[in-house]
């Protein structure tokens, strides 16, 4: 996948940059699995602001995407579309009956290609396996943290994790952050790296891209009154008059730690994320 610069007709021009869009190959989603997506520009049911700097942006529809992959299945790969809820791609697929689905689409699909769900699979971009299955320093995606649940980690474009070894009933794992976690062997994962993998050099160029995509903004503190936040008031460019830069709520904005001291799956992380 490639990226598209611009000449620098205008200020936001020259920094720009944009998905070239090479792998889509379906403009239109698939009706039957579209629905509605509400917003609430960051309210509550009482109307209060309780997350800031949402709202407005297009108007989006959610894709409804299979992240469970349950059972066995031969699937074929109608189209890769964009899909504005995510930073990956998705392919719709549709199975022997039919029936159709998304998924995150992995680098390297293609419309057209075939894709298994199943113990027996092989270990071929877009299959989806229990760990048990899948050899080691195999590169997936599309990771389950619980069996059945559906996959919850690596989804996001360009992410693939690596599965290091496996023993004692549980896998080992890479994870793009580099915290080493370990999992139980009857998840299922996705082979291959998550595609779009271009999406880390994309540049908006403008304030108005952000707030088409529903980001509202952002207010420094030591621009406020002393009322409104703890970096505010003073004469003319002040510090910030604390130890450390704060929320606008008091508490620590940098470095906070907010894990829990004994958190149950503590067990499960070998080695953290920013371990040295």
């Amino acid at each position: 996948m490639a990226t598209k610069n611009y000449k620098p007709m205008t200020p936001s021009r020259r920094n720009m940059v944009t998905p070239s869009f090479e792998e889509i190959t379906k403009k239109t989603p698939e009706k039957s699995l579209v629905t509605v997506l509400k917003k609430h520009a960051g309210r509550n049911n009482t109307g209060r602001i309780t997350v800031r700097h949402h709202g407005g942006g297009n108007r989006q529809k959610y894709r409804i995407i299979d992240f469970k992959r349950a059972g066995e299945s031969t699937n074929t790969v109608l189209g890769i579309e964009y899909d504005p809820n995510r930073t990956a791609y998705i392919a719709l697929l549709a199975d022997e009956a039919g029936k159709k689905s998304y998924i995150v689409a992995p680098s390297g699909l293609k419309a057209g290609d075939v894709i298994y769900t199943g113990e027996n699979a092989d270990i071929k971009v877009g299959n989806v396996l229990p760990i048990s299955h899948i050899p080691d320093g195999t590169y997936i995606h599309n990771i389950e943290l619980y069996p059945g649940r559906g996959a919850q980690m690596v989804r996001s474009a360009g992410a693939s994790a690596q599965l290091m070894s496996k023993e004692n009933g549980m896998a080992l794992i890479r994870l793009p952050s580099g915290e080493m976690r370990k999992l139980r062997l009857d998840c299922k994962a996705t082979i291959g790296q998550v595609g779009n993998l271009e999406h880390e050099n994309i540049k908006l160029g403008k304030a108005g891209k952000t707030r088409h995509l529903g980001i509202r903004p952002t207010v420094r503190g030591s621009v406020m009154n002393p009322c409104d936040h703890p970096h505010g008031g003073g004469e003319g460019k002040s510090p910030v008059g604390h130890p450390g830069p704060l929320t606008p709520w008091g508490k620590p904005a940098l470095g906070y730690k907010t894990r829990k001291k004994k958190s149950r799956t503590d067990k499960f992380i070998v080695k953290r994320r920013n371990a040295r």
